[in-house]
């Protein structure tokens, strides 16, 4: 099994780890490559909580840490951190990290349906048994919206050439394989420029069919409040629009005051709930990004609970 490799590991443990007693929460448990790092660090009292919608990753995590009582791992995903941190009885915790970057596990399987460079089923969908996989959309939408999922979750300049092409075929044959979707991409974009764009129309579809990017927002929410004083939030992102969402959210978070400028007295009630603790984001070494080229997109920010 090709498993993922953590990234930016220390740098992410680091920040999160304060109270080695404390109670914390890895929503991406993945194949256990940060949870391990957190768990090293805990007291035997401390507490981790887990999850991950990916049904492999979980079982391999259960197995993985079946001697460690420190550890629950729940199969869903981290926006029900709040649903978990009830079934656990847990009030607070002091430390919630996320690292939303797809496996190589994920990646690499084929049967997983995410890569684009050998012919799998084009489903994209991180829990197999919820949702509608890949190919539903590319044969059930309209046009106009396959053209706006590419351009607005993948940032694609080609959106609506490739929406148009995809309408076409899909008349002669319905979409069900990456390949297919993979010709249609080959037949308009240079050579040199075909990977690029692959790997944007797929990322737009995967968060499309996951709901990833509302799952984030709600996510974000629920965390702050569930976070102890002192306690921090970390987020490892790998695209401009994962990353806008958390930089968003961190600086509203940490304002004290939203009134319109001009404003004699404040009459918001705005609570200042976060302390930014890198005001830009944290990116991989040289050496990293030598070792694991997928790390070179990674972008790490964090925020204290006052």
């Amino acid at each position: 099994m090709n498993q993922h490799v953590p990234v930016l590991l220390k740098e992410s443990v680091d920040l999160l780890v304060g109270n080695i007693q404390g109670i914390y929460f890895d929503g991406t448990i993945g194949f256990g490559g940060h949870s391990s790092e957190i768990l090293s660090r805990l007291h035997k009292k401390g507490k981790l909580v887990a999850t991950d919608k990916d049904f492999e990753a979980f079982g391999f995590c259960k197995e993985k840490f079946k001697h460690d009582k420190r550890i629950a791992i729940y199969n869903t995903g981290f926006s029900d951190i709040d649903t978990i941190s009830k079934i656990e009885f847990i009030e607070k915790f002091d430390g919630i990290f996320v690292d939303l970057g797809v496996s190589s596990y994920q990646l690499d399987n084929i049967e997983s349906g995410f890569t684009f460079r050998e012919d799998a089923p084009l489903d994209l969908r991180m829990n197999k048994n919820a949702g509608s996989p890949a190919s539903d959309i590319l044969n059930n939408f309209s046009q106009e919206l396959i053209s706006q999922i590419i351009w607005n979750y993948g940032e694609e300049k080609l959106a609506r050439k490739i929406a148009r092409l995809i309408s076409e075929e899909r008349e002669k044959q319905k979409f069900e394989s990456t390949l297919q979707l993979r010709k249609i991409i080959e037949k308009i974009v240079p050579e040199r420029f075909q990977s690029k764009t692959l790997s944007r129309v797929f990322q737009a579809l995967r968060i499309y069919v996951n709901n990833e990017l509302d799952e984030l927002k709600i996510f974000l929410d629920k965390a702050v409040n569930l976070l102890n004083i002192n306690g921090s939030i970390v987020v490892l992102t790998y695209h401009s629009l994962e990353d806008r969402i958390v930089k968003e959210k961190f600086k509203y978070e940490s304002l004290e005051c939203i009134c319109p400028p001009g404003t004699p007295v404040c009459i918001c009630g705005k609570e200042k709930r976060l302390r930014i603790v890198n005001s830009k984001p944290i990116l991989p070494g040289e050496n990293e990004i030598k070792e694991n080229k997928r790390s070179r997109s990674a972008k790490l920010r964090a925020a204290v609970r006052t």
